[in-house]
């Protein structure tokens, strides 16, 4: 059974991420001063007292704006006062009750959602006798907290779990959730992708770069498999993240990357492969994620018989010691072949966990051998002893030999290819250590 969520709402700049973060006790979401830095709704499992949930921070409401991001917000809010179970009305005691404070507690009264009035900043016990104020919002008694400090936090989140649904969780069973990070320069389309695969419009979609800006994790059950799609803030070249906030969406998607199973990368047809895409590709690879490479947007390219293959070779040329990742041409608008990227996804996987019996290493490295000999090092014949491989998830294979400084670079590549033409390993990094034989 699916965890209950509790929603975090409210006008922009009252402290939603910081209360987010203080109750999943990390920091997760992004907090800065700005207005509007959170966009889409970010989710995240936490706990207290036993109790289960899945806490919801939203961008800041603002019902009656005509700015774009705003009204995209606007949408999320919706949604998330749909999806949750308790809502939690954060409110500021610095600014008292605002209009737009109560817009928004109209708008709650009517939803028919438990709502727990919350009001921030309350950092002493001076400060309470402010709370009165907070009466006139009709949503009964305002309850005091310091999202920063983390005063009273214990029992506001008491009255949380007091009414949160009783059922017990069943406990999850067959295979773990396999995570896949949708990564890409900014505006290539990764949240209309996970848009599309959804089916819904659970993450806000711009024509504006740098839209998503945390990292959001959506669960997705595809073929009897849980999925995690993370879809992240576009990747930037180093010189143009100048905000603090692009800084740290930077940092979140690099740690998306690093926590993922396989990495779905998109690049946008029209463009092509850029320098940017082959960095993102080679930090994936660097972190031994299984890769697979989305070109998105193939319904607005001008096609002939041949165009997908001559782009599929241009790009395999580009990037020479990756030509081991798949590609599929897809288009989130159209919908056209975005499922056969999700297989392809998990194909990948699969791949990524193979382990090979040392016995049949052995027979491989043999019939490498003697095809292609290593060159002699200083006057000395190099010998090949065997082969195994001790980790997948990676695969990482250990080659013993007499003389390991004379296993160069091109050799350990001869030896990749031959693997993958033997055993595939399709969008799957290759280690091999070179050790020596005692």
């Amino acid at each position: 059974m699916k965890k209950p969520v509790v929603a975090i709402l409210g006008r922009p700049n009252v402290g939603k991420s910081t209360l987010f973060n203080r109750i999943v006790r990390k920091r997760e979401a992004i907090v800065d001063d700005t207005p509007g830095v959170t966009r889409d709704r970010l989710y995240s499992p936490t706990d207290w007292a036993g109790e289960e949930f899945e806490i919801l921070d939203t961008g800041g409401y603002v019902p009656s704006s005509d700015d774009v991001f705003d009204q995209a917000i606007r949408q999320q809010v919706d949604y998330a006062i749909n999806e949750a179970a308790v809502i939690i009305f954060l409110t500021d005691v610095t600014a008292g009750v605002t209009a737009l404070d109560e817009e928004i507690a109209m708008l709650l009264q009517k939803s028919g959602n438990h709502v727990l009035l919350v009001v921030n900043k309350v950092d002493n016990d001076k400060r309470e006798a402010d709370l009165v104020a907070f009466y006139r919002l009709g949503l009964g008694e305002p309850i005091p907290v310091s999202a920063m400090s983390g005063r009273t936090i214990g029992d506001f989140l008491d009255k949380v779990t007091e009414l949160l649904p009783k059922e017990k969780l069943k406990s999850n069973s067959g295979l773990e959730s396999l995570k896949l990070a949708i990564v890409g320069r900014p505006n290539v389309g990764k949240s209309s992708y996970v848009n599309t695969l959804l089916g819904e419009e659970k993450l806000i979609v711009t024509d504006i770069p740098g839209t998503t800006r945390d990292a959001i994790d959506t669960r997705l059950r595809y073929k009897n498999r849980e999925l995690v799609l993370v879809d992240t803030a576009g990747l930037r070249k180093r010189a143009r993240v100048k905000e603090n906030i692009e800084y740290f969406s930077s940092v979140r998607t690099m740690n998306a990357l690093r926590k993922c199973d396989v990495a779905i990368v998109l690049i946008e047809a029209v463009e092509g492969i850029t320098d940017q895409d082959k960095k993102i590709i080679e930090s994936a690879a660097l972190a031994g994620k299984g890769i697979v490479i989305g070109v998105n947007k193939w319904d607005l390219v001008k096609k002939e018989t041949n165009t997908a293959r001559e782009f599929e070779i241009e790009m395999q040329e580009n990037v020479r010691e990756l030509a081991y990742i798949p590609i599929m041409f897809i288009s989130a608008l159209t919908k056209q072949r975005v499922f056969r990227l999700l297989d392809m996804a998990l194909s990948v996987s699969e791949e990524r966990t193979r382990r090979l019996q040392t016995a049949e290493l052995n027979r491989f490295i043999q019939s490498a051998v003697s095809r292609n000999f290593p060159a002699s090092y200083g006057g000395k014949y190099v010998k090949i002893n065997y082969m195994t491989q001790i980790k997948s998830n990676p695969p990482l294979f250990v080659l013993f030999t007499n003389e390991p400084k004379g296993i160069k670079k091109n050799y350990k590549n001869y030896l990749e290819n031959q693997l993958r033409e033997q055993f595939g390993f399709m969008g799957v990094p290759i280690r091999i250590q070179i050790r020596k034989k005692n």
